[in-house]
């Protein structure tokens, strides 16, 4: 059975399990003594190594390994559908990759042969041959040979896909075993009557990228994790453990809903428990039935909150006929939420602007199929700056990007890919809402982003069918969508949204305020500010960093933070974007620009200068950021900016005052000063006293290369990845700011080069590479661990520079239980 039809039989019994009556809980004292299993008994194991990859070919059968040369392909159920199907088969030429995968990132840049006067319909994903118009290279294979012991006998056994990229049939051991057409919606796949327990097996994925879902980079194959799930042939269902708490003064009732996919056919017990975020025990309660809701009184709850995120844990045990049967253990955070239509957004009953960011699933050296790491150092970033929100652009994210939402404390958007009603999209929307739903993080589900329906009667009506099932999977958070076009507020699908999205226009908000009062509004994209790192004079192909440029729709970051910090009735923004992303590289859309300039970091997760901005206004520690560097000809007049959120900032050249700026809340300092070599200095002032200065000094040629790392120590788990900055200095340790040195990085010990990077949006060198240029004096390299302890020792190395070395311990772990 597919996983698409197992999950519309479950769709039924799942509401059923929401909507069930209560079922009162039985208290235990201690660990029931009728648990005669004290270890887990379900199994999830991580399914990413050892695959082996090869590309297919969409228009001719032969290349795609006869995929379809067969009209009867799927005539009979067992018959091999495509030949590396079959055990024998040898997959020697194909390449060895463990997941996430994602093969675009590997492709040449293809540049348009007579590019348009307007928008280059290759710029969207970033020059990658992707598409029907590249049938060669938009087909992927995927093949992994694995055992089943024969104690899996008796056992329900489950693919687990977290997101695939895209339109993809697995196949095992020559059955058709499902299909998935939406590249981002996570996806099961029941694979029990086709195993061989006790023998090898054959699993297959085909992946065709051949048609798109975004107008971004979105990459191709299988992106992320892959999970075998082993249980009981009556386990807890699929994302079936739902937790929901009620806060009331100083007490909390939490709620836990568990729904058991079972026949009817024997008696099971529901005991569930649940554990502080110091692991204590902090309730216990059990009871019968195959879908139950227990509750749990608790006593001054620690609440999740972006400062302090405290997780709960419940542990789910499922018993019958005197043995556990099944277990498994959901996270969750005990807090409370509210939009107000006049004073914003509320946390745990506290006013809460909300300082956000949109982001795609796309970085320097991996593309799209980012290592859990990677999506923690980016939420680390963004939080770095002051940021406390997150919006998932425009598509259900990673599960581990929430789950460090969760650990770090960041207020997510969660958004479906497609606003539709069909029986596909609210399967998606089902999917999304289903295995998120317990992550505290979440505050609002988005069904939508800048669809032509927006403002649409029919749009209103899909809408409508949207927003109920939402509200049937999980009656707890608004829904918003954001609306793009300022005459569509208060019409078509506004009414049916809790929460208005406005894209932009930031300035039209209080008209519309004031039209409809008494709807709650946030601004769902803001800014698009247009700059690159290091860039401060005009260039064809590139944007200066100053908070000046954007395109006809947008606004300068101060522009946009200005209106939404005074009006108390937004409940905050989401800058388009906290990151650059390969793709749509406005607003220049041609070749040979590849990425965006929208982030307030680059594409490896270097800042840019309006960062230093946003961390002014959106936290309260001191900062002093002055732009550009110091390294200009003799004479030439130089703007100099400071982000401050100081009273007052007085600017020095070689010792000399060039006057001091009163700074005025949500904006900048500046002057005129005519370059000469030296130092450039501000000194920042709070009430009078001097609390910060900064400086940028005329370097000298390149002579070294200092390398330094997020991490001192990685987990040698075979998965764990540090981010490593290669900068160039001269020869008394200061940086070049106009550095394009060529680095290699070299590995020893167990670690290596996951993929490299330097942030220049026109960089046509390749990711999947151990060496990179310097792209205003910086680069990067992802470095990963092997499953052995030991030092990693990094090397980097350029023609006439003085190598950098940096050495990091990968610590012993025990790796994630996996596939061997």
């Amino acid at each position: 059975m597919s996983g698409v039809t197992r999950r519309h039989l479950l769709q039924g019994s799942t509401l059923a399990a929401l909507a069930a009556p209560h079922v009162e809980a039985k208290p235990l004292a201690t660990t029931p003594a009728e648990i005669t299993s004290e270890s887990g008994v379900r199994e999830r194991l991580l399914f990413d190594f050892g695959w082996r990859f090869h590309l297919g070919h969409a228009c001719d059968e032969v290349k795609d390994f006869g995929f379809g040369k067969d009209q009867r392909t799927f005539a009979k159920a067992g018959k091999d559908v495509a030949a590396p199907c079959a055990l024998d088969f040898d997959d020697g030429s194909w390449s060895p990759i463990n997941l996430p995968h994602d093969w675009a990132v590997e492709l040449p840049f293809v540049p348009s042969v007579n590019p348009p006067d307007g928008d280059d319909p290759r710029a969207a994903h970033g020059f990658k041959p992707l598409g029907r118009e590249f049938p060669q290279t938009s087909i992927g294979w995927y093949r992994r040979v694995f055992d089943l012991p024969a104690s899996d006998v008796g056992k329900r056994l489950t693919l687990e896909f977290d997101g695939v990229f895209r339109n993809c049939i697995v196949m095992l051991n020559g059955y058709a075993v499902g299909r998935n057409a939406s590249g981002y919606a996570s996806f099961q796949i029941d694979i029990t009557d086709f195993a061989n327990t006790g023998g090898k097996n054959t699993l297959v994925v085909r992946a065709d990228a051949s048609l798109g879902e975004g107008w971004f980079y979105e990459g191709a194959g299988i992106y992320r994790h892959v999970w075998l799930v082993k249980t009981d042939p009556q386990p807890v269902a699929q994302w079936g453990v739902v937790v929901r708490s009620i806060v009331q003064g100083n007490a909390a009732t939490v709620t836990v809903l568990t729904e058991v996919e079972n026949d009817g056919t024997r008696e099971c017990r529901v005991v569930s428990t649940v554990f502080d975020p110091q692991g204590h025990v902090v309730g216990r309660a059990e009871a019968v039935g195959q879908a139950v809701e227990q509750r749990f009184k608790l006593t001054a709850p620690a609440l999740w909150s972006v400062d302090a995120p405290n997780l709960y844990r419940v542990k789910t045990q499922i018993v019958s006929g005197g043995r556990m049967v099944d277990d498994m253990v959901t996270p969750f955070g005990i807090r409370t939420i509210r939009f107000d239509a006049e004073k914003g957004f509320f946390l745990n009953g506290q006013p809460l602007k909300l300082k956000g960011t949109c982001n795609h699933q796309d970085h320097a050296g991996v593309g799209s199929a980012l290592p859990d790491a990677v999506h923690t150092a980016r939420i680390a970033a963004l939080k770095a700056m002051g940021s406390n929100a997150y919006r998932c652009a425009h598509n259900p994210p990673a599960p581990e990007l929430l789950d460090a939402c969760d650990r770090l404390g960041m207020l997510v958007i969660d958004e479906t890919r497609r606003m539709s009603s069909d029986a596909e999209g609210l399967d998606e929307l089902s999917r999304m809402i289903r295995r998120d739903r317990n992550h505290p993080s979440i505050i609002l589900w988005s069904i939508g982003n800048e669809e032509p329906q927006q403002g649409t009667p029919r749009g209103a009506r899909v809408a409508g069918t949207m927003k109920r099932l939402a509200r049937r999977l999980d009656p707890t958070r608004p829904i918003t969508a954001a609306v793009d076009d300022p005459d569509a507020w208060g019409l078509g699908i506004t009414p049916v949204l809790d929460v208005l999205g406005c894209n932009y226009r930031t300035d039209r908000i209080a008209a519309f305020h004031a039209r409809m009062p008494g709807k709650p509004v946030i601004g769902t994209e803001t800014g698009s500010t247009v700059s690159t790192r290091g860039i401060y004079t005009r260039d064809p192909d590139y944007e200066v960093a100053y908070d000046t440029e954007f395109p006809w729709w947008a606004s300068t970051a101060e522009a946009w933070w200005n209106i939404v910090a005074r009006a108390p009735y937004i409940a905050g923004g989401f800058v388009w974007t906290g990151f650059d992303y390969r793709g749509e590289p406005t607003p220049q859309n041609r070749w040979p620009n590849v990425s965006s300039q929208f982030g307030i970091l680059d594409l490896c997760g270097f800042p840019k200068d309006n960062y230093f901005y946003y961390r002014a206004w959106w936290q309260d520690t001191p900062v002093l950021h002055l732009l550009p560097h110091w390294n200009w000809a003799n004479g030439q007049a130089v703007k100099i900016w400071c982000h401050s959120n100081l009273d007052q900032v007085e600017l020095f050249l070689n010792g000399r005052s060039q006057g001091a700026r009163t700074i005025e809340r949500y904006n900048h300092a500046e002057w005129d000063v005519m370059f000469v070599p030296g130092v450039l200095e501000a000194r920042g002032y709070k009430d009078g006293r001097l609390v910060l200065t900064a400086i940028r000094e005329t370097a000298d040629a390149p002579a070294a290369i200092r390398l330094t790392a997020n991490r001192s120590e990685l987990n040698a788990d075979g998965e764990d990845v540090a981010v490593v900055t290669a900068e160039i200095v001269d020869v008394k340790g200061r940086a070049v700011p106009t550095a394009a040195n060529l680095v290699t990085f070299v590995t020893t010990g167990p670690g290596a080069v996951l993929g490299v990077g330097n942030g220049d949006p026109r960089s046509h060198e390749p990711d999947k590479a151990s060496q990179r240029s310097a792209f205003n004096g910086l680069c990067m390299a992802l470095v990963q661990s092997g499953k052995a302890a030991g030092d990693i020792r990094i090397i980097a190395t350029s023609p006439g520079l003085a190598s950098g070395t940096l050495t990091m311990m990968a610590q012993t772990a025990i790796p994630r239980p996996f596939v061997p």
